[in-house]
């Protein structure tokens, strides 16, 4: 049944979205807005820091993280860095780890190997005795 076209008694009801209503993204700070917002919450007077932070729609924990940041590592420290925990291992640990793991693994084949190979020795010796004595 082919879709009726608009009007009056049937209005058109096309939806055409709303950027309000779009999914958010994560808000970033440059280095300058960081520090600029640091100079002004330092200059703060006793009960100005939470307009403050309600203005930029920031939390007192992210204030104190960034000044600690700069305090660390100077201005570099407040440049953009990577969501998420820091990664314990770097790409080479992580490889010398894999081979580390790879190599335990191999010297206990090898010893596997090695095991079986005197074994195997250990018991053609005792099939050669047995031969001896029983064709002597």
């Amino acid at each position: 049944m082919p879709k009726p076209a608009p009007t009056e008694e049937f209005p058109d009801t096309e939806v055409s979205p709303d950027p309000s209503l779009e999914r958010r993204t994560r808000r970033t700070f440059s280095m300058a807005d960081k520090l600029a917002i640091i100079a002004k919450a330092d200059a703060c007077q006793h009960g100005e820091l939470g307009a403050l932070l309600r203005q930029h729609g920031l939390y007192s924990q992210q204030v104190n993280a960034w000044r600690r940041q700069l305090a660390d590592g100077g201005q570099s420290a407040l440049a953009k860095s990577a969501p998420g925990p820091a990664p314990r291992l770097s790409a080479e640990q992580k490889e010398n780890e894999k081979l580390r793991g790879e190599n335990a693994q191999l010297t206990r084949k090898l010893e596997i190997a090695e095991g079986c190979i005197e074994l195997q020795k250990k018991l053609s010796h005792l099939l050669e005795q047995a031969n001896n004595e029983s064709g002597s």
